[in-house]
């Protein structure tokens, strides 16, 4: 099991040195950085796109990835264009984990409807796949004349959902990888998860957010990364939260 870490620290106001914290948790030996996109949520979380394009930037070798970008609150035109920007810059090192969203005040914040984040996640994410791999779309099945060219040159990120739920199985079914949220969800309940996304042929699995706040976190959470890698778990990425321990110390939990 592959071990990354969280760029984004969830509960501290900027500036926010996302270079500087990038080389450091490469440095100590993580091999995948990841960031989330959240927004109106109180404070600062800075976006994922200007996150990774700094961290693949200040970094080489690791993988970057968004976990998750929240399809709803985008245009997918728009969207397409900012995720080809951005594999301009990390390349084949990108991943892209996305998802119809899970918090009603970033949907507030942007005037979007939370209650049809699922419908709009299907239909933006149609046109978003079209896009990324053609690098065009002529309005797809809806009857528009105005045509989207993106200029599209290299093969289109991976694509991993995050889901819970029924949707585990779609994950397996329709997508490159499966995002676990670490953040809300018990080891009992994301193990249990786990084993029904490798049933339904899932490939690669990722349980994110194991989050660690203090010293204290570190026993409990070496018990739980073990736990993960031996139910099958291909990646786990922790989330340190500032003033938390050492990132040396945290991956030396599980060595790999």
């Amino acid at each position: 099991m592959r071990l990354g870490a969280t760029l984004a620290h969830l509960s501290q106001a900027p500036p926010f040195a996302v270079a500087q914290w990038a080389r450091r948790l490469v440095d100590a030996g993580f091999e995948s950085l990841w960031t989330p996109e959240v927004i109106g949520r109180g404070s600062l979380v800075p976006d994922p796109f200007v996150v990774l394009a700094a961290a693949a930037t200040a970094t080489g070798g690791v993988e970057v990835g968004t976990a998750t970008l929240q399809v709803p609150l985008h245009h997918p035109a728009d969207l397409a264009h900012r995720i080809l920007s951005l594999a301009s810059v990390c390349g084949d090192r990108l991943a892209l984990g996305v998802s119809p969203g899970s918090t009603e005040a970033d949907f507030a914040t942007v005037d979007r409807d939370y209650a049809t984040r699922f419908r709009t996640f299907d239909e933006n994410l149609a046109r978003l796949r079209v896009l990324l791999d053609r690098g065009l779309d002529r309005g797809l099945d809806r009857g528009l004349d105005e045509r989207a060219d993106l200029a599209r040159t290299g093969g289109r990120p991976p694509l991993l959902l995050g889901s819970w739920g029924a949707k585990v199985e779609r994950a397996a079914r329709e997508f490159d990888g499966w995002l676990a949220s670490g953040y809300r969800r018990t080891p009992d309940q994301i193990v249990a998860a786990h084993d029904r996304y490798r049933a339904a042929g899932g490939r690669r699995a990722i349980v994110c957010a194991i989050r660690l706040s203090g010293r204290a976190d570190l026993g409990p959470t070496g018990e739980v990364l073990h736990r993960y890698a031996e139910a099958g778990f291909d990646d786990a990425v922790v989330l340190i939260e500032p003033g938390g321990p050492d990132p040396g110390e945290v991956r030396a939990l599980y060595p790999g």
